[in-house]
C-alpha cells in the first residue's frame, strides 16, 4: 500500500454505514487494513450466493462481474475514510470507467477474496484506482477503474 497502513477492524455494521449498498448486493465483509489512499478488504463467498446456482451448474464459478463489483465497493469505502470523507447524504460514489480487467483464476463458493485497492490519482471528484484480488494467496484478478463522487440530485 502507498503509505503506512493503519490496522482497522471495520466490520459489517461500519461498512453498512459507509456504503449505499445493501444485501444482497453488498460484497464487502471486512476492511482489514487502510491508509489514506488505499485499503485491503475481504469477502467470504457464501455457498448459497444466488449467482452461483446458475453460473456453471454443478461446478459453480463466481462471475467476474461480481469480483469486479467487490473491488468497486471496496474503493467506494475510501470516500468515507478519514482525510477523504464524503458526505453521503449529498454525494454517492459511482463507477464511471473500467479501463482494464484481467481475470487470472476461477473462484468458487467458500473461498475468501482479498482486494488490495490503491488510489493512483485524484482529479476533482474522480479517483483513478487499481485493484489486485487474491484468494488463498493466488491472484484472481487485476483491475484499473475510475470512481467519482456524484451529487445525489444529479440526473444521468
Amino acid at each position: 500500500m502507498a503509505s503506512e497502513p493503519t490496522a482497522l477492524a471495520m466490520d459489517r455494521a461500519a461498512i453498512l454505514a459507509a456504503l449505499p449498498h445493501r444485501p444482497p448486493f453488498l460484497f464487502v465483509d471486512r476492511v482489514i487494513e487502510r491508509s489514506p489512499g488505499a485499503l485491503v478488504s475481504e469477502w467470504d463467498i457464501p455457498h448459497d450466493l444466488p449467482a452461483l446456482s446458475g453460473h456453471y451448474p454443478g461446478h459453480p464459478v463466481l462471475p467476474g462481474v461480481l469480483i469486479s463489483e467487490f473491488t468497486f465497493q471496496s474503493a467506494a469505502i475510501l470516500f468515507t475514510t478519514p482525510g477523504v470523507r464524503a458526505d453521503l447524504t449529498e454525494f454517492i460514489p459511482v463507477l464511471t470507467r473500467i479501463e482494464d480487467a484481467r481475470f487470472k483464476q476461477m473462484v468458487g463458493p467458500g473461498e475468501t477474496l482479498r482486494a488490495a485497492i490503491e488510489t493512483l490519482e485524484t482529479v476533482g471528484p474522480a479517483r483513478f484506482m487499481k485493484a489486485s484480488v487474491t484468494s488463498a494467496g493466488a491472484t484472481v484478478a487485476r483491475l484499473r477503474f475510475t470512481v467519482a463522487l456524484v451529487a445525489r440530485n444529479a440526473k444521468g
